[in-house]
């Protein structure tokens, strides 16, 4: 027989103690205590306060249903960029992509209305915003990603449509390449009479 008994509790309640602790100790002012944004080169850089210079940024991208008006996107958009402000961030740049084919369906929708925020802002707004888009039902789909840095030059899709516009399009079911005279391989043949 033992002389003392042993607790047993579930993992899963350890679990629980241990990542309110740490909740806890990020959101502590205390230079001592919580965490800074780790940097590109893995070092984590404090001011004299503790707190990181600064704000971290992302891009997010947001797909609204097709049936509502581009209109109906830019108020979204502006409705997200207001939140991200109160909540002290800034949104430097916004692009709408237009309606673009799904890779497949989504709420019963082929295409989608696709815009792109680069955001300079703490994480609450945003956490904010992803919440009022999981509630909305233009929402289709969003998803922001931390960077190290924003790109201040358009986007790839955006240069992607200005390369297509200045060759005029893809035109016609095959692409609209227009292949010139069959003179190198001659007439083509007749087809033999059925009988």
């Amino acid at each position: 027989m033992l002389d003392h008994q042993v607790a047993r509790v579930p993992v899963s309640s350890l679990l629980t103690v241990v990542f309110k602790a740490f909740r806890a100790a990020c959101r502590s002012d205390g230079p001592e205590r919580g965490f800074a944004p780790i940097r590109a080169g893995g070092t984590r850089h404090r001011t004299q306060t503790g707190k990181a210079d600064t704000m971290p940024l992302y891009e997010h991208v947001f797909m609204s249903r097709q049936d509502i008006s581009n209109q109906q996107v830019e108020q979204l958009t502006e409705e997200y960029t207001k939140i991200i402000e109160e909540g002290g961030g800034s949104v430097t740049k916004t692009e709408q992509w237009g309606v673009r084919p799904l890779a497949y369906k989504i709420k019963k929708n082929r295409k989608a209305h696709y815009t792109l925020l680069n955001i300079d802002s703490p994480h609450a707004p945003i956490a904010e915003v992803e919440r009022l888009m999981l509630i909305n039902q233009d929402i289709l789909r969003f998803l922001t990603l931390k960077v190290d840095e924003l790109e201040s030059e358009p986007s790839a899709i955006l240069r992607k449509n200005d390369r297509d516009d200045r060759r005029g399009g893809r035109g016609g079911p095959r692409g609209g390449r227009d292949r010139g005279p069959r003179e190198d391989r001659g007439p083509r043949p007749s087809a033999p009479a059925a009988s």
